[in-house]
């Protein structure tokens, strides 16, 4: 047996939550499915209704990117937040809302949306479709 499947086999025995076990770093290069990382959460930011966020590489170490995926289901939406660091929305399906530093527009497939550090924005979920976007930044670095 590897040390890594008896070190995994010991924290069983001992208790530790499934989840703690599947939070471990990851140096390797690999491949994610959406289906094994969705997790359901209300809106960000303070948001309404219910999303499914899919945090695509969150245990790769030395990783410095945030990737994610979410569907905002009907009437969910991103609270309305401030920027403390660059990011990017894709809208890959839907229609939404946006507002952007006290503008309104509507957003839908192949938008980009750039939310520079300092700026304020929200996103409502419109329409029957749910509104799936891709959201990217660059993780801070502890102080």
């Amino acid at each position: 047996m590897s040390p890594r499947i008896r070190l995994f086999a010991a924290m069983l025995v001992a208790g530790t939550p499934l989840a703690l076990l599947a939070a471990e770093p990851r140096r390797d290069s690999y491949v994610e499915n959406a289906r094994d990382i969705a997790l359901q959460q209300p809106g960000p930011h303070e948001g309404e209704g219910t999303t499914t966020a899919y945090p695509f590489f969150e245990q790769a170490d030395g990783f410095d990117l945030v990737f994610r995926q979410r569907a905002l289901h009907r009437g969910a939406t991103i609270g309305e937040h401030r920027n403390d660091k660059d990011e990017i929305y894709y809208v890959l399906s839907g229609r939404g809302e946006l507002l952007l530093d006290g503008v309104r527009r509507e957003v839908g497939p192949g938008d980009a949306i750039l939310t520079r550090d300092g700026s304020t924005h929200a996103l409502a979920q419109r329409g029957d479709e749910e509104l799936v976007i891709i959201v990217v930044y660059r993780k801070r670095t502890p102080r």
